[in-house]
């Protein structure tokens, strides 16, 4: 039976010398396996749990190219990656549709031992580690798991040794260009181990923006006992841009792990987190932000599993929705028998700015322990008319004092991001954003980070 699988099954049996020869290791190692598991998988559609706003099978079907021969597109990357983000001074990276491209002064300033880099290149210069970690993390008996596995040539490999703490964040660039129409098959391979610490920035962008486009996503987290990551995700792409990303992370005992994810232009996005607490005192906080307008769709998807003692998580996800936008958040905490002790709260806030926008969670507890504080929530609704009154009469025209309430009910979502001059690039985004002006990063262009 057809589906929309079956054109990508097609093209790696018909292409695969192709796209092994464009690899390496690993990669080409598990791809057996990823295409067996698709044989008689289909991607989820509405009628799937968990998926009843979001067919990733509607996302997948049209005919995208895929460049699985590594033709070069020229792109320009000053368009996007030249940030003048206050106080932040980042080591860059970039992936230009989804190949790896490094700045000229990355390899230079990263400190010894540390990776950052193509995954191609790392599954031949740090085998032991891909070969651990790749596909192990992310379960390959999910669809989308699968294929991204079975057609993905290269990706980014992030390696922080023991003990070694990053004098200042990484950052990663995506960028689509294409003269076509395409698809992107992007995967991502962090290993943070033991004591070592590190902060990610990752941002999202198209540039061609009267073609289509179609990003999956894989990102596959390690985070060792007693280490620390810190990540922050800004997407800003075109309304013919589709995004699947997902985030499947394995915490040890003692960790600390935070993601904030920001969405501020998109066509349709959907991200999926997984996180599993699997050691004694882990951490994890999850936080997002959603500004939605026109026909844009975000739906956002956690699993926290809860494993062992003594963990504690935290997640909070806010969306402002206009005109006709649709947003969808569904959260799940997950406290398993052994995991006594365990801290686990999440919250899930919107406003509705008109009639037409729609939203739709779906907060879920499943505990199996009594020993247990965890709560969760979530509340729809429109500004507050009283204090939009308020502000009218002091003098504030309506149109600002909406900005100003919309704005004022980001904060604490902003705040959550720790990595130092990020919150003040935030803020002037979100202002620019709700003051009309489409956020695709004019005002980041000057000096390279």
């Amino acid at each position: 039976m057809s589906n929309a699988l079956t054109q990508y099954i097609k093209l790696f049996e018909e292409n695969r010398d192709t796209i092994c020869s464009h690899s390496a290791g690993k990669l080409n190692a598990v791809r057996d396996e990823a295409l067996g598991r698709l044989r008689d998988a289909r991607l989820p559609d509405k009628n799937c749990e968990g998926f009843e706003k979001t067919s990733i099978e509607e996302m997948f079907t049209p005919d995208y190219g895929v460049n699985i021969s590594r033709v070069n597109i020229p792109v320009d990357v000053a368009a996007s990656f030249k940030c003048d983000v206050p106080a932040l001074s980042t080591l860059l990276g970039l992936v230009i549709n989804d190949a790896f491209v490094p700045t000229s002064l990355l390899e230079n300033k990263l400190p010894e031992g540390v990776f950052f880099g193509s995954l191609r290149r790392a599954a031949e210069e740090l085998p032991e580690i891909v070969n651990r970690y790749y596909a192990s993390i992310a379960p390959m008996d999910e669809a989308s798991v699968a294929l991204n596995t079975l057609l993905a040539q290269d990706g980014v490999m992030i390696y922080v040794p023991s003990g070694v703490r990053l004098p200042r964040p990484l950052q990663l660039v995506n960028i689509f260009s294409s003269p076509v129409s395409s698809a992107a098959f992007r995967r991502l391979l962090i290993v943070i181990e033991d004591g070592a610490e590190a902060q990610l920035l990752v941002c999202d962008h198209t540039q061609e923006r009267t073609n289509s486009y179609l990003a999956s996503q894989i990102a596959e987290i390690h985070v060792g006992e007693g280490a620390r990551f810190e990540a922050c995700s800004i997407e800003e792409s075109s309304a013919l841009t589709s995004r699947y990303a997902r985030t499947f992370v394995h915490q040890e005992a003692g960790s600390y792990y935070s993601f904030n994810s920001t969405t501020l232009t998109c066509g349709t996005t959907r991200n999926d987190f997984s996180i599993e607490l699997n050691g004694e005192n882990a951490e994890t906080h999850l936080a997002g932000m959603v500004i939605g307008s026109d026909s844009m769709h975000i739906d956002n998807d956690s699993s926290i599993r809860h494993l062992k003692p003594r963990c504690h998580s935290n997640q909070l996800f806010k969306y402002v929705l206009d005109d006709t936008a649709t947003g969808a958040f569904e959260g799940s905490i997950l406290v398993a028998p052994g995991a006594q002790y365990t801290e686990a709260y999440q919250s899930n806030r919107n406003i509705l700015a008109s009639t037409t926008a729609k939203m739709h969670c779906k907060p879920q507890l499943e505990i199996y322990n009594d020993d247990v504080k965890c709560s969760h929530g979530a509340t729809t609704g429109q500004l507050d008319t009283d204090a939009l009154f308020y502000m009218r009469s002091r003098g504030i025209p309506e149109a600002e004092a909406r900005t100003m309430l919309m704005q004022a009910f980001m904060v604490d979502v902003i705040d959550s991001v720790h990595i130092s001059g990020l919150r003040e690039r935030l803020l002037h985004l979100v202002d620019r954003r709700f003051s009309g002006s489409l956020g695709d990063c004019a005002g980041c262009q000057g000096k390279e980070c």
